[in-house]
């Protein structure tokens, strides 16, 4: 279930590792559409989900100025292509068709997510252990923690892991299970099995939504389970995040806010979710407090609300 596969001893750099993953990128995996397949209503369609993770036939219909039975055909269609999966009123993103937008994700707010990072990776000490999820804004984290020394991480991310390749008397371990290829995902009961069997300093974990409770969602059940195992197994847990995420629906509950111990975002959200946050207690560090330097140190950088154990 526990794969070592990178050590101090090897003197692989990122580039080589990712060599040994290249193949998996140019799988051909379901849901993968070329353009002409889709008409220009539909797209749009398949973009409001990406956006707001659930979307509503009325919602649709009134946005789209038609007909909600042309927007039920619409859904029909992208529910057999494997893009969306219906509900009850509506559809949200099928968990492979929001992975095959990857690429996208991992350039979205690209600076905003580097300053995330090095705001983190300058909270932990070297020699620390912990735990990496999946996402961008984690492998951001990642990326920041290059030059720390003596980390010791488990991760459920293939990219993470080949990012870490590039630290000094670093120990990586990836946690077994299946390889989802489009973000080189691990995901599943021998991943959580694999996470359970640790206790660590720090617990790095993203999110996809958070709604006006407070609640953390996400798409995808096997990643959810992943993440409540990280939580579960961390001494101090990080959500990493940024402000875009907050009112943004997905139908899988990770659990709420105050399970995590700090937050780092880019600026705090919108009202209500700004009230929502300091009536949490969790500690937040935001990139719109330090500037435009990503590599600075930022160990001291502006808070509010309780505080962090490390």
């Amino acid at each position: 279930m526990i794969a070592q596969v990178l050590s101090s001893g090897q003197k692989w750099r990122k580039e080589q590792a990712w060599s040994r993953f290249g193949k998996m990128l140019k799988v051909n995996m379901p849901g993968i559409l070329r353009p002409t397949d889709l008409n220009q209503r539909q797209i749009d369609i398949v973009d409001r989900a990406k956006v707001d993770g659930f979307v509503t036939v009325e919602g649709l219909s009134s946005a789209l100025t038609v007909s909600p039975q042309t927007v039920r055909r619409d859904i029909t269609k992208l529910c057999s292509l494997g893009i969306l999966r219906r509900y009850h009123g509506g559809a949200s993103l099928m968990s492979n068709a929001s992975n095959a937008d990857y690429a996208t994700r991992q350039a979205s707010m690209s600076g905003e997510k580097a300053r995330i990072g090095q705001m983190v990776a300058d909270r932990i000490p070297d020699g620390s252990s912990l735990f990496i999820d999946i996402g961008t804004t984690a492998e951001a984290v990642a990326n920041a923690l290059l030059n720390h020394k003596g980390l010791r991480i488990i991760t459920n991310s293939l990219s993470v892991a080949a990012l870490m390749a590039g630290g000094e008397d670093f120990e990586v371990t990836i946690a077994g299970g299946r390889v989802r290829f489009n973000d080189l995902a691990v995901v599943g009961e021998a991943t959580i099995d694999a996470i359970n069997q640790y206790t660590v300093d720090f617990g790095i974990i993203g999110i996809s939504g958070i709604d006006a409770k407070g609640t953390l969602l996400d798409f995808d059940y096997r990643e959810v389970r992943v993440a409540q195992a990280v939580i579960e197994n961390s001494r101090t847990v990080y959500l990493v995040t940024d402000h875009t995420k907050f009112g943004r629906n997905a139908m899988v509950k990770v659990g709420n806010i105050s399970l995590v111990h700090a937050l780092f975002v880019d600026r705090m959200p919108d009202a209500p979710y700004d009230q929502m946050v300091r009536a949490s207690g969790v500690t937040v560090y935001m990139t719109s407090d330090i500037g435009d330097t990503p590599s600075a140190d930022h160990s001291d950088l502006p808070h509010f609300g309780r505080k962090t154990p490390h």
